[in-house]
């Protein structure tokens, strides 16, 4: 079983795109470029601070707003290894998963921990933190598949390199 160990940081709910990365800096040209002000209209002190292996925690609704692709490509880029919230805008959810951004849902533990911390996450099973245990419903195995290939087209590229 996978699991995976990173530092909580703790958002509130209704975190849009917009928050995620403001419209204004969609005109730079690479996401690396973006990535520095993921936040900024919210916490603009958060992505200069965030390192590999970091996990966004967060309330309802998160990435709600439009549905622009640059959201979890930013938070990808910032090196984040998760977003664990209570739930997830439907379009966000799909961006995410097509571009290898792995997300949980679990209505108990965002309001249950504290930024700073770390938590400990064993894939499709469960969140466990300061030795309680929160459980996880999986996500369907095509999903998991595309977020361990890295997103949508590198899992296609993978499949049509097994059908040729």
């Amino acid at each position: 079983m996978e699991k995976f160990k990173g530092n909580i940081w703790l958002l509130g709910d209704d975190i849009d795109t917009d928050i995620i990365i403001p419209t204004e800096y969609l005109a730079l040209k690479t996401v690396e470029e973006m990535k520095e002000y993921a936040f900024s209209p919210l916490r603009p002190e958060l992505s200069g601070n965030i390192e590999t292996g970091d996990i966004i925690v967060a309330g309802k609704n998160f990435g709600c707003g439009s549905s622009r692709e640059q959201a979890p490509e930013v938070l990808i880029a910032l090196g984040i290894k998760c977003v664990i919230a209570k739930s997830f805008a439907r379009i966000f959810f799909r961006n995410s998963i097509n571009n290898g951004l792995l997300l949980i849902e679990n209505e108990e533990f965002p309001d249950n921990c504290k930024e700073g911390t770390s938590v400990e996450v064993q894939l499709n099973k469960n969140i466990i933190y300061e030795n309680k245990e929160y459980k996880i419903q999986p996500l369907p195995d095509n999903l998991m598949s595309i977020i361990k290939e890295g997103g949508l087209v590198e899992s296609m590229k993978k499949r049509n390199k097994q059908v040729n």
